[in-house]
């Protein structure tokens, strides 16, 4: 709709302070006359816009004027982008709505804005296959906002035996993970992760947070939760299946199961992590006629000791 494009002309304006019809037309995927005639129609509809001729010309507002499309104070605009950032569970058309909104912002809003875009991760799925509501613990706040202003923070932290530590860290996402929610942060000894609810205590220092260069927090998150996953669940079940028996194996081991590419013979190869032979066999034997365990060879005997005693106790 034309709309669209005079306020998307409009916001380029007052993000770059120039442009051509060519850098409109680019942007847009429109043709560069129709580039111009929106600038044109903007300049009619009393906005304050003029043409500069000659080499380094092109489209300016007058003045540098600004227009606010958004009506957002700054805490509106952190809140907004933090719960529905890119990697968030937002809908794709808020995530699309929002990647538009961002440049209807005001400095100095729009760089919080982004900060907090990426400043969290919602990982739906706690540490097994069921989901649970995150509970927002007592620091969270004061992490999140060290996320988003990019400043060290003085930690108080509780480990699993309740000993208590103290250290300067760098804050780099927040991640809520159901039921808990963690703290990526680096640290002297590299990148570490704290669960939240053990902080005992979160004092902004002001000075700035060393970002590596390139960190993004989805992609790292991904990488802590597989290696998570690999020492909880050391053992790799491989199996062949039916295709239509993918949807009954994801509904009983949600996120431990892999699927491979189909073989020849219309079978599909997966793969289940579990964590020992004897606990894994029992979960797999009641699934006997949807799947054929090919490997380890240890677990095909612990299948094969089940399936004898049972038949010993129900012949």
């Amino acid at each position: 709709m034309r709309t669209d494009r005079l306020v998307a002309v409009l916001l380029m304006l007052q993000r770059r302070g120039r442009v051509t019809a060519a850098e409109v037309a680019r942007e847009l995927e429109v043709s560069e006359r129709t580039a111009r005639r929106d600038l044109d129609a903007l300049a009619m509809a009393g906005v304050p816009v003029y043409s500069l001729q000659g080499r380094g010309g092109g489209w300016r507002l007058v003045g540098g004027a600004r227009t606010d499309l958004s009506g957002l104070t700054a805490c509106e605009a952190r809140a907004l982008f933090l719960v529905a950032g890119p990697a968030s569970a937002a809908a794709p058309a808020v995530k699309a709505a929002l990647r538009k909104l961002v440049h209807a912002l005001p400095e100095p809003f729009r760089s919080q804005a982004e900060a907090a875009a990426a400043a969290r991760v919602t990982d739906p799925l706690g540490w097994g296959s069921r989901w649970a509501e995150p509970r927002p613990p007592r620091h969270l706040d004061v992490l999140q906002d060290a996320v988003i202003r990019g400043v060290q923070v003085r930690l108080g932290y509780l480990d699993g035996q309740g000993a208590g530590t103290e250290r300067t860290v760098h804050p780099l996402g927040i991640v809520a993970k159901a039921p808990s929610w963690y703290l990526v942060a680096g640290t002297e000894a590299g990148r570490r992760t704290f669960r939240i609810d053990r902080v005992s205590s979160a004092e902004p220092t002001g000075d700035p947070v060393h970002r590596p260069d390139g960190f993004d927090l989805a992609a790292s998150w991904r990488e802590i939760t597989d290696e998570v996953d690999r020492r909880r669940l050391p053992l790799e079940a491989r199996a062949l299946c039916p295709p239509d028996a993918i949807g009954l194996l994801r509904m009983a081991f949600g996120t431990r199961l892999e699927v491979g590419a189909p073989q020849a013979d219309g079978q599909v190869r997966v793969a289940v992590r579990g964590y020992d032979e004897h606990t894994l066999a029992g979960e797999l034997a009641g699934l006997v006629a949807w799947l054929e365990v090919t490997d380890p060879p240890g677990l095909r005997d612990h299948m094969l000791a089940i399936g004898t005693a049972l038949v010993e106790r129900y012949r």
